[in-house]
């Protein structure tokens, strides 16, 4: 399994969001680096983000989800057109799962396991 691991869930539907943009980013000072991406597949879900054996050292990450591509693709009107979510790791290689719940005018998100 890959050390980051998302998935997306619309709210609204009770269905996984399928199709969605998602970079994954470092940050370097006031710079973000692109670490990798893809787009979520039936289940909501991104796998291979990272390779499984990939382990990141510690620092802050930043995952960009481009939810405006869902909310068209859907003939929505989305209040948020992409949401950012940065978080931090530790040097561990400990498993981190970062979920997005989503709506058109809402978002929320955890630490998940």
């Amino acid at each position: 399994m890959s050390q980051i691991t998302t998935h997306i869930l619309d709210t609204t539907r009770g269905l996984p969001a399928q199709n969605v943009p998602i970079t994954l980013f470092s940050q370097d000072g006031d710079a973000w680096n692109k670490i990798n991406g893809g787009v979520t597949n039936e289940d909501g879900r991104l796998p291979g983000l990272l390779a499984a054996d990939e382990t990141l050292p510690a620092g802050i990450y930043r995952m960009h989800f481009a939810t405006a591509v869902y909310f068209e693709a859907n003939n929505e009107t989305g209040f948020y057109p992409y949401v950012d979510i940065v978080f931090e790791i530790d040097a561990s290689g400990t498993h981190y799962h970062i979920p997005l719940l989503l709506t058109a005018y809402g978002y929320s998100t955890y630490r998940g396991s």
